[in-house]
């Protein structure tokens, strides 16, 4: 009889066991799931997170080229930083001050530039097709080339902006002026 209960609690704990690094593996695989992080088996990396610049103080940094692809720069201060070329698709730049900021030629396509201020900055040749930008400032900032295709603007900031209007986006081919709807007003 003795030897059947030890085989019993050996095979109960096996299961306990099991069940136990089961339990684990499923949660793991949650974990790595919600955080975004994949396994690729072609032997390539996987895509790299979004950065974080929240709150940041950014000062004459190098970022041009560089994919910030959905990146964070809610409330953050740039001054004279590169951004010329940079993918920013998806980028938050909410109540972001950028300050004599080159973003020419910049993708920035459904970003979110609400309450942003762009001061001295350079938007040429930038693409903000369906950016979110209603309360955002521009002031003294060149647009020439602009793709600004479905952005929602204040009556001000489009009045500033028609202004200043000129030039055709090289990668979309649409006139500045036609993309803020300026001949509406």
């Amino acid at each position: 009889m003795k030897l059947t209960q030890k085989a019993s609690h050996t095979n109960l704990s096996s299961v306990a066991a099991r069940a136990l690094a089961f339990a684990l593996s499923v949660s793991l695989s949650a974990i790595v799931a919600l955080l975004g992080f994949s396994i690729d088996l072609s032997g390539q990396m996987p895509a790299a997170l979004a950065d974080n610049y929240e709150k940041a103080t950014l000062f004459d940094r190098d970022l041009s080229d560089k994919d910030l692809t959905d990146s964070n720069f809610t409330l953050a201060t740039l001054r004279k930083c590169d951004l010329h070329g940079a993918n920013l698709t998806g980028v938050r730049l909410f109540r972001t001050k950028l300050m004599e900021v080159d973003l020419q030629g910049a993708d920035l396509r459904y970003a979110t530039l609400d309450s942003a201020l762009l001061s001295k900055s350079n938007l040429n040749n930038a693409n903000l097709e369906g950016a979110f930008a209603y309360h955002t400032r521009f002031e003294g900032t060149t647009i020439e080339g602009a793709d600004f295709t479905d952005v929602l603007l204040r009556d001000d900031a489009l009045q500033t902006l028609c202004s200043i209007a000129s030039g055709t986006n090289p990668e979309t081919g649409r006139d500045t002026r036609e993309t803020l709807l300026c001949d509406y007003l």
